[in-house]
């Protein structure tokens, strides 16, 4: 099973060194059971590389659907891919089988993966890491035998940082990535397409194929073709309608072909995920590196969160059955809700507050220690109890030993 024979089967045209590199995966990972996302932009035939791996996997024989999730209302997606029990929600009037269901044993292509909602993404996750799902209104756990391939056209990376992708399904996804590449860097390629679609046309049409002349193929290289492959077979289907003679200069191109778009910004998503040629593998690493990076800064300010609360935030004076950060129903927010820390936060503040039962008297003592001393008393007690094990000192105030060596380092603990 050579490349060419592959991309002939599937109505594959060029031979740009990216394109070939994409097919090439697509055939090597297709016996697998890897799942694969497909990164490219609107019109550059992501859903080809669905079929291929379908089409040379064990699962060929059974049934393969291709799923637009950008194209279902929010509300309905659950029940679209995991099917509804008869009166789960009003006008779910039968019980009804999902996507899942139907294509059981087969393979199911889900396009457009970046519009899936946060809720839906979560079921998602657990029928891959699983195989489990629920129908909408049951609570019968119900088993999957189906591959996932994905594709988008946006920066998952960075719907993750804004909260609108999941980081654990991004990650399960996207165990093997194809890069389509864009048309304008096809370079020849977008010559054959041309030539390609004026024969299928031409044949439709009952007429000679158009031919371009050089100054016209000059042109249509250097146009940007925000739609990808997609536009220049629509324009080469509206030339071959609208002009009557049979060769195409780069005046006509001009008169059908809104050149003005060349200038309008495209997202190519492979120099955010990082395959750009042939230093993509390389890319990719550092882009890991880098979201590693961003990981550990998280849990460091975790980790300085946890301190600052402990040297800033009031000891809490209350009775046992007192709410745990509120005095009464007049009582202002805590000082870190205030300044903008999340309800997730409230917990370390619990922990960090000493609470103290005085009978039925209850009061917040504001301490006005200087926090940078305060944090230097904490590690000297922590490190006293613990014998100089840093170790042990870092789990009990809850932050990591490299936070901890850090700070032991700036106030000159000996």
């Amino acid at each position: 099973m050579s490349i060419e024979s592959v991309k002939a089967r599937f109505g594959i045209v060029g031979h740009h060194p990216r394109l070939m590199d994409a097919v090439e995966i697509a055939i090597q990972v297709a016996p697998t059971e890897v799942s694969v996302l497909v990164v490219g932009e609107n019109g550059t035939g992501k859903d080809v590389f669905s079929r291929i791996i379908h089409q040379f996997s064990k699962r060929k024989h059974a049934p393969f659907i291709a799923i637009n999730t950008g194209a279902i209302p929010e509300g309905t997606m659950d029940s679209e891919l995991f099917g509804h029990e008869k009166g789960a929600f009003t006008g779910a009037i039968d019980t009804r089988k999902g996507y899942f269901e139907e294509v059981e044993g087969g393979t199911i292509f889900l396009d457009e993966i970046a519009e899936m909602p946060m809720a839906t993404q979560a079921r998602l996750l657990r029928l891959l890491e699983n195989g489990e799902y629920l129908r909408v209104g049951s609570s019968k756990v119900r088993k999957a035998n189906v591959r996932v391939i994905t594709a988008t056209n946006k920066n998952l990376i960075d719907l993750i940082r804004k909260g609108k992708f999941r980081e654990d399904l991004y990650f399960r996804l996207n165990t093997v990535t194809i890069q389509v590449p864009p048309l304008r860097e096809r370079g020849r390629d977008i010559e054959l397409l041309f030539n390609y679609f004026a024969e299928e046309f031409a044949n439709q049409y009952r007429r000679n194929p158009l031919l371009l002349t050089q100054d016209a193929v000059d042109l249509i290289a250097s146009y940007r073709w925000p739609g990808n492959v997609r536009e220049l077979r629509n324009f080469t289907e509206r030339l071959t309608v609208l002009v009557g003679h049979d060769m195409v200069d780069a005046d006509t191109v001009r008169r059908y072909l809104d050149l003005r778009e060349s200038y309008l910004p495209v997202f190519s998503p492979a120099t955010v995920v990082g395959q750009d040629g042939g230093a993509s593998a390389e890319t990719r690493r550092e882009v890991e590196m880098l979201y590693k990076l961003v990981l550990e800064m998280r849990q460091e300010m975790t980790d300085l969160k946890k301190i600052l609360y402990t040297g800033t935030m009031p000891q809490v004076i209350r009775e046992q059955e007192a709410p745990p950060y509120f005095l009464n129903q007049d009582q202002p927010s805590p000082p870190a809700l205030r300044h903008g820390f999340t309800e997730e936060d409230q917990d370390i503040i619990i922990e960090a507050a000493p609470i103290v039962s005085r009978g039925k008297e209850t009061r917040a003592v504001e301490q006005g220690l200087n926090l940078e001393q305060n944090e230097k008393e904490l590690i000297q007690r922590a490190l006293q109890k613990n014998g100089d094990n840093r170790k042990k000192a870092a789990r009990e105030l809850g932050i990591s030993e490299r936070t901890l060596y850090r700070k032991i380092k700036q106030y000159d603990i000996a």
